[in-house]
């Protein structure tokens, strides 16, 4: 089997209502702008993936023209240079492995290690809403079947965000697991970053969220903050989780290095496709700390890291993005032909067929193509 085309295509979606006030941004989020990228065989077969960041792919395209798509240790190599020079080429990487367990006649998860079919989902909230809102938001998505929820600390006082989980615990109990996402990861253009944490300030916050019996708290620190996330971690009983964009193996070293993290989140997307996450997951089993990826990006995106985070031994949640009513199944999964969803049990459930378990609506995505 050959590769005979590398291609990309754009879609735009603009949700009905109102925007999408995430918490990672400094300006609101009214449309959908997806490229997926498809990488075609001589055999008729097409892995597909999205999610990361991809320049000038008309440049690079020609590199994997007439190779073998299976020999993915390969093109990794090649992408890691790609990454050096024009972004987060990842999503190529994501179509061969959708490409070998398509040829293989599995499940990606399979092909991986095939450890679950389902995994217990976390609902991630993304906005910061007023608190009896926010607490009427976790009532009615535990009746939805929600075991956990992760909220999200990121007003200028944390002290606010503080009264919210207060709320929170006490309506739900022990009925729910509950996450903490500070979003203090990463810069953004126009980020003024207000109310940024210190390392003083994370490990008071951190003091405070041992009461709630919080399960982790994902970038209280900036990513590379390597010695800072070590010493707030060394304490707190709480876990720290982060990775989710790092850019490579070379980075997630660090981490294990300095001690910083108690649960990786590489987005095989963003952070080194699928090979970088399978082989985080392993350092993470071997040194007794967790994995669960971030998915929060698209339906193709969540689709990839859950094959991922199924064929891992320490992942105990798969995220969920979800957040009603300015972010739905309906609006992260818009090119698929079915979106995701959680079982009565509260599990999301891996797809049974072939490479990643999806398909892409071309009907609909017709009329959001754009050049």
């Amino acid at each position: 089997m050959k590769i005979t085309d590398v291609r990309t295509r754009r879609f735009v979606f603009r949700p009905e209502g109102q925007p999408f006030h995430p918490t990672w941004r400094p300006f609101p989020e009214r449309e959908q702008d997806v490229t997926v990228v498809e990488v075609h065989t001589d055999e008729g077969i097409t892995g597909i993936g999205a999610g990361g960041v991809l320049t000038r792919l008309n440049t690079v395209a020609g590199l994997f023209v007439g190779k073998d798509p299976l020999a993915i240790e390969e093109h990794w190599h090649l992408l890691r240079g790609i990454a050096h020079f024009m972004g987060r080429p990842w999503p190529i990487e994501v179509a061969l492995w959708d490409i070998a367990a398509k040829k293989a006649g599995v499940p990606l998860a399979k092909l991986l290690g095939g450890k679950s079919d389902r995994l217990l989902a976390y609902c991630s909230t993304g906005e910061i809403h007023p608190l009896e809102q926010r607490v009427e938001d976790v009532l009615r998505i535990r009746g939805e079947g929600f075991k956990a929820v992760k909220l999200r600390f990121h007003d200028p006082d944390w002290r606010v965000d503080l009264k919210t989980l207060d709320a929170v615990r006490k309506a739900v109990g022990d009925t729910m697991t509950i996450m903490v996402d500070a979003n203090w990861g990463w810069y953004l253009p126009g980020d003024r970053a207000v109310g940024r944490w210190d390392r003083k300030t994370a490990r008071a916050v951190l003091r405070e969220l041992e009461r709630y019996d919080v399960f982790w708290i994902e970038e209280p620190l900036y990513a590379y903050d390597y010695d800072g996330l070590a010493e707030v971690r060394r304490h707190t009983t709480v876990r720290v989780a982060g990775g989710e964009l790092n850019a490579g193996l070379h980075e997630f070293q660090v981490y294990f290095d300095k001690g910083s993290l108690d649960v990786y989140q590489p987005d095989c997307t963003f952070a080194g496709g699928v090979t970088v996450a399978k082989k985080v997951a392993g350092m993470a089993e071997a040194a007794g700390l967790l994995f669960a990826p971030h998915t929060w990006t698209n339906g193709l995106g969540l689709a990839a890291n859950l094959q991922v985070a199924a064929s891992a031994s320490n992942c105990p949640f798969i995220e969920f993005p979800y957040d009603p009513p300015n972010w739905l199944p309906e609006y992260r999964d818009f090119m698929l032909t079915e979106p995701f969803r959680i079982d009565a049990d509260g599990y999301l459930r891996v797809p049974d067929k072939p490479g990643l378990g999806v398909e892409l609506d071309e009907g609909r995505l017709a009329a959001l193509a754009r050049a």
